[in-house]
């Protein structure tokens, strides 16, 4: 597309490289407990622990996404004081510790204790707050849809985690997965070290800020605008991402069992959830920047209206409708798909209103990504304990993406006659 091309040129393409890395490793580490979470709890039952229940679960699979919202507050105020580079290394370093850690305590490792490594990986999930203001503290409001996307394309971390963990798991035990994280995050630590870059104020001038400046930004209207629309689609990804293996470890291992494949013959069932949640969640993770060269193109704001539409029609027909797992599959990966499109699209808008304190804002709309995803997690693990299935909490995301559609439609003629104006970029 051309706007990859216009970045010929632009810009400093060693940070924006470090910025993705940084991010898609993080986010590996951050969802690493989804595709886990079944070898975990056998490994729980083996040590004489009761099982989890379907409710302790979703909590478990909640709390880093829950930590790392909160945390991307506070990063996103550590990017204005100490800088995206200083604020990215303390949090990389807290993560790698809390890594080493469980794998190191694995063996007797005990159910409060996971909860407490969770809310430690949540650092990981809030690196968000730094990669993305700046990669885009680089780059002009024209290029901020496309270079904003391929930062935050750095969630494909977690289709890593899909493809490798269950594997790695089955062969070497679920605390291998944490120590090849460990030393994953370490090399990548040392590129971003070498490689990144913050920008100068010849290129970025915007001003460090006080809490004051938190307090201004929360009292105006459209930063909740824009903590619906992607509590919603970053929520959504994520929220997903996190549940996925549970979802359709629950819902359709006795049709995976039957597909018979001899490639899948030794612990067929969780390897297949962890390779066609895989397929899913990629879909979402590749397509982000994609997302934002279209908004590029043709406005965030009518982006938004394909992609939530396209969800909120693929969340209804898997609610009411009793599909088998190959058709299940295809609508996973289409609805998976709009949100990752649906995120690079919010933020192709977010720096054109909030250019001068993207830091900040990046931290706070990206805490209610996280909110959202967790919000998700927890509605479906509720709907399968109080329902027996999903129906119930595929319903209430539906409903909830309806409410941003018509959120974007009372807002949009607002934005593009007042900020929108002025922008320099498509709204």
């Amino acid at each position: 597309m051309a706007g990859f091309k216009a970045l010929k040129g632009e810009g400093h393409w060693p940070t924006l490289l470090a910025a993705f890395l940084y991010f898609d490793f993080s986010f590996m580490v951050w969802t690493m407990l989804g595709p886990l979470v079944t070898e975990i709890n056998e490994a729980l039952i083996a040590g004489g622990a009761m099982s989890m229940t379907d409710g302790e679960k979703a909590t478990l699979l909640s709390l880093p996404i829950l930590s790392g919202a909160i945390l991307r507050i506070v990063l996103g105020f550590g990017v204005d004081k100490l800088g995206p580079k200083k604020t990215a290394l303390i949090s990389q370093g807290i993560v790698i510790s809390a890594l080493f850690f469980t794998y190191f305590q694995a063996d007797t490792i005990t159910y409060n204790q996971l909860l407490v490594v969770a809310l430690g990986l949540g650092f990981a999930g809030a690196s968000f707050a730094v990669a993305l203001p700046q990669a885009g503290q680089w780059y002009p409001p024209k290029l901020q849809g496309v270079v904003l996307g391929i930062a935050g394309a750095g969630n494909i971390g977690v289709v890593v985690d899909f493809l490798f963990a269950p594997k790695i798991a089955e062969h070497f035990g679920w605390s291998m997965v944490f120590l090849v994280g460990a030393l994953l995050s370490t090399m990548i630590f040392l590129v971003y070290l070498i490689m990144a870059k913050d920008a100068p104020a010849t290129v970025y001038k915007g001003n460090a800020k006080k809490l004051k400046d938190y307090w201004k930004l929360l009292k105006d209207k459209d930063t909740w605008w824009f903590n619906l629309f992607y509590a919603i689609s970053f929520g959504g990804f994520v929220g997903f991402a996190g549940y996925m293996k549970v979802y359709l470890m629950n819902t359709y291992s006795v049709e995976m069992d039957e597909l018979g494949m001899a490639w899948l013959a030794e612990e067929n069932v969780k390897v297949m959830a962890g390779y066609f949640g895989a397929i899913t969640i990629f879909a979402g993770a590749v397509l982000r920047p994609v997302g934002g060269s279209i908004a590029d193109k043709i406005g965030g704001v009518k982006s938004l209206y394909i992609f939530y539409g396209t969800v909120v029609v693929m969340a209804l027909i898997t609610a009411l409708v009793e599909l088998p797992f190959a058709i299940a599959i295809v609508l996973l990966f289409i609805t998976m798909a709009a949100l990752g499109m649906a995120n690079g699209a919010v933020f192709q808008l977010v720096p054109q209103r909030f250019g001068k304190d993207i830091g900040v804002m990046t931290g706070i709309i990206g805490a209610a990504g996280g909110l959202g995803g967790t919000a998700l997690i927890k509605t479906l693990g509720w709907s399968k304990g109080a329902f027996d299935g999903y129906s119930v909490g595929f319903l209430i995301f539906a409903g909830v993406v309806l409410v941003a559609i018509a959120g974007i439609s009372m807002v949009k003629t607002r934005w593009r006659t007042t900020w929108g104006a002025a922008a320099g970029g498509m709204i």
